[in-house]
């Protein structure tokens, strides 16, 4: 079991928010309590905790890759079941592997294959993965919504995290209980509705769906596109 954290901000420079992302990604120790490490830039902050299992030397996180002068940025939690099959088509098309962890699969596949890609995936996992040169996050969860994946939005911000505790720690982040969650909770608890929990503003991403925050598509401010 591995944690991520992270949030993204399209209009201003967060790349002075490193003391924020460390503070949440901590929140995961127990997920993750072999490794931590973080990825900061101009618009986007990414934090990891790693539970070594595969791979130990070529599976740190997050993991960047470079094609065609861009460079994807990947934060993942789970277990690609078909790793090796995907590996050997990616191989075929060209692409080269320094380890045999099935998050480098995953980052190489998305590049390659795009948003697609999820619907070749069978495995448990959620994974966030950051295209700089187009400046758009893309967030995906398993088909059965066995790995976790929160967020929220604030302004011009997305926060998420593998749980609703980290992204609580953002500051910008106020904590209300939801009166639907709740009654949920109690009536029906632990199930609920897809794609909410039971604090206000914060929600998952729902199995089997991917989403995309862009200002390529938005050009006047951030917007979260959730899709099937």
């Amino acid at each position: 079991m591995c944690g991520f954290v992270g949030f993204a901000n399209l209009k201003h420079n967060i790349s002075n928010k490193r003391d924020i992302l460390v503070d949440m990604t901590r929140t995961l120790s127990k997920r993750g309590p072999d490794e931590e490490n973080f990825y900061c830039a101009e618009h986007i902050q990414l934090g990891h905790r790693r539970l070594t299992i595969i791979d130990p030397e070529n599976g740190h996180q997050p993991m960047q890759a470079t094609y065609h002068n861009n460079t994807y940025t990947i934060v993942y939690n789970g277990q690609l079941y078909n790793a090796k099959e995907i590996r050997e088509d990616l191989i075929q098309e060209g692409y080269t592997f320094n380890g045999y962890c099935d998050t480098e699969v995953i980052l190489k596949a998305f590049i390659h294959y795009g948003s697609d890609i999820v619907k070749r995936f069978n495995g448990i996992f959620s994974f966030a993965i950051w295209n700089e040169k187009d400046q758009e996050l893309f967030l995906a969860r398993d088909h059965f919504g066995i790995k976790p994946l929160y967020y929220c939005i604030i302004d011009d911000n997305i926060i998420f995290a593998s749980e609703v505790k980290a992204i609580i720690k953002h500051p910008l982040v106020e904590l209300k209980l939801d009166s639907t969650g709740i009654s949920e909770l109690l009536g029906i608890g632990p199930a609920h509705t897809p794609g909410t929990s039971v604090f206000k503003n914060i929600y998952e991403i729902k199995p089997a769906h991917f989403a995309v925050f862009s200002k390529k598509r938005f050009p006047y401010r951030g917007i979260l596109e959730v899709r099937k």
